[in-house]
């Protein structure tokens, strides 16, 4: 293989994918089968200045610039080749969050990320005024936020972006943003796969008292789908991102799209129908719809596929870190008896153990609150474990609990797409801390959603993968051809995963489950108030 890859790095038949995350920066460089051959990471941390959560432009520059200078250096050590052409590029970043710049193109205010929740106000009546659910951390919510909050830059902002869209900006002159990633930041119409005009006029009307020199049209960036001609790296945008200055200008770049997209993009979960559940410390679940829901739901965010699918996310900030504790626990206690453990094989021993349990967790409940938990209605959390004298109390059925209520809030959620709304999904890819033991936490996913779930032998590369594949698919794409199927038959023809089907058995526990679960709100309510 060395060779073609060499050859294959030398006439420039590469795709590079670089994913701003929110503690690394990661670069991967794919051959033209889509394989990963290279890739270089820098670590970074976001920073509270001033109440507000933020990374600085020079974070953000040197951190890129280090990410791709070891990837240079990676394909070097590997090929003995020097990188000096690429075929096309993609960016991609956490989504949402708010960057706003003057007519000097200069930043008013430091870059807003997603993780502010300074936009209740905005958020609230917005979303009634749409009679649409906009988050906190969508840039409309900041926007307007900064609006009622009488912010002095607002009336100077010229352009308004996302960090993905920024770095693109920056590297090729062109505001312009994937469909998905523009998503998180206005409501897409899904018929015009742009952004939605009724609520940009109503938007428009509801600040025009403040006579402002700008419409929100006007400081919006451009919305491409994936495939789509972006623009080119420049002369200055290759500089800046290799400082050797050994990169070539004029190189394609794909529409930059949020971390979302790319994630839907790694797991191949574009089409209708299909959806992801990502599941670490914290979980969400993406489902490809059909059809607009009938409503607007407070625990439901809609975004959009990179080809303009509507797409419906529910997103819950607590997962695996409450079973993670009690593991800890385990580990301690086998220390104190002078046992020395593989956490590996502590964490696949306690896992399959839960599979030994009473399909409903024998009457226990837990809630693994660490922080707030919007879905259910929480500011802030209690981790909690809670049982009647008559529940059975072993060692499976403790397991099983704290993995069941892992997926708890989401699975409230999920109910009222799947109950209430009638969305089908016949294949949901799970990825993520979570699935690490095989067969334990996919049978639990597959019966909290009664739905089939497939976990890939390569979760792959993540999201710097993902954008990569998209910047292969814009330059390499037969006429005509869609993004699933070059998904299908391109990049996971091969690839092997394992699905599991869900139990009747423990679908019915898990339904058992989720009463308790939400009958036991008010004591984690009690325990917010008291402790």
């Amino acid at each position: 293989m060395g060779y073609d890859v060499k050859q294959a790095i030398l006439d420039a038949k590469t795709a590079l994918g670089i994913e701003f995350g929110s503690t690394r920066i990661k670069a991967v460089l794919v051959d033209e089968q889509n394989n990963p051959i290279a890739s270089g990471a820098h670590d970074w941390e976001n920073r509270y200045v001033d109440n507000i959560w933020t990374y600085t432009l020079e974070d953000i520059w040197t951190g890129l610039q280090d990410a791709y200078a070891k990837l240079v250096a990676d394909v070097k050590a590997q090929y003995d080749v020097e990188l000096t052409n690429i075929g096309a590029i993609g960016f991609s970043a956490m989504m949402h969050g708010y960057m706003v710049f003057d007519e000097k193109d200069e930043l008013l205010v430091p870059f807003r990320t997603w993780r502010n929740t300074i936009t209740g106000p905005a958020s609230e009546e917005l979303t009634k005024l749409f009679n649409y659910h906009i988050p906190q951390r969508w840039s409309i919510a900041h926007l307007y936020q900064a609006v009622l909050n009488g912010e002095a830059h607002v009336p100077q902002i010229k352009t308004l972006l996302t960090l993905a869209g920024y770095i693109h900006w920056k590297l090729t002159g062109k505001k312009v943003l994937g469909v998905g990633e523009a998503s998180g930041m206005f409501p897409i119409d899904i018929a015009t796969k742009d952004f939605n005009a009724r609520m940009i006029a109503q938007f428009d009307e509801l600040v025009a008292d403040k006579n402002y020199a700008w419409k929100l049209k006007d400081i919006l960036p451009e919305v491409k789908l994936a495939g789509e001609d972006a623009g080119v790296l420049t002369e200055e945008g290759a500089k800046l991102l290799d400082v050797s200055g050994k990169l070539q200008a004029g190189i394609p770049l794909c529409p930059p799209e949020g971390d979302a997209g790319t994630g839907m993009v790694a797991t191949n979960s574009v089409a209708e129908r299909t959806g992801n559940v990502s599941a670490g410390t914290s979980v969400f679940a993406m489902i490809v719809l059909e059809k607009d829901l009938k409503k607007a739901y407070d625990e439901i965010d809609l975004v959009t596929t990179p080809t303009g699918s509507l797409v419906a996310m529910v997103h819950c900030n607590n997962c695996t870190s409450d079973l993670n504790a009690w593991v800890n626990l385990f580990k301690e206690f086998s220390e104190a008896f002078g046992v020395e453990v593989d956490m590996n094989k502590l964490f696949g021993t306690l896992y399959n153990k839960a599979l030994e349990g009473d399909a409903d967790c024998g009457g226990l409940l837990a809630y693994n609150y660490f922080s707030g938990e919007h879905v259910t209605g929480f500011t802030e959390g209690r981790p909690l474990f809670v049982r009647t004298p008559e529940s059975k109390f072993n060692l499976a059925n403790f397991m099983r609990v704290h993995l069941f209520t892992a997926l708890g809030a989401l699975k409230t959620g999920l109910d009222i797409l799947f109950k209430e709304e009638g969305v089908e999904a016949d294949q949901v890819y799970g990825h993520g801390g979570l699935f690490k033991t095989k067969g334990v936490g996919q049978g639990i996913l597959a019966a909290a959603m009664n739905t089939p779930v497939s976990v890939m032998e390569t979760a792959g590369e993540g999201g710097a993968w993902g954008i990569a594949v998209l910047a292969s698919y814009m330059k390499n794409k037969e006429a005509g051809e869609t993004l699933d199927a070059f998904l299908a038959n391109k990049v996971f023809a091969g690839m092997k995963a394992e699905t599991m089907q869900p139990d009747a058995k423990d679908v019915a526990g898990f339904d058992e489950f989720i009463k308790r679960y939400a009958a036991g709100l008010a004591i984690e309510k009690a325990a917010v108030e008291s402790i």
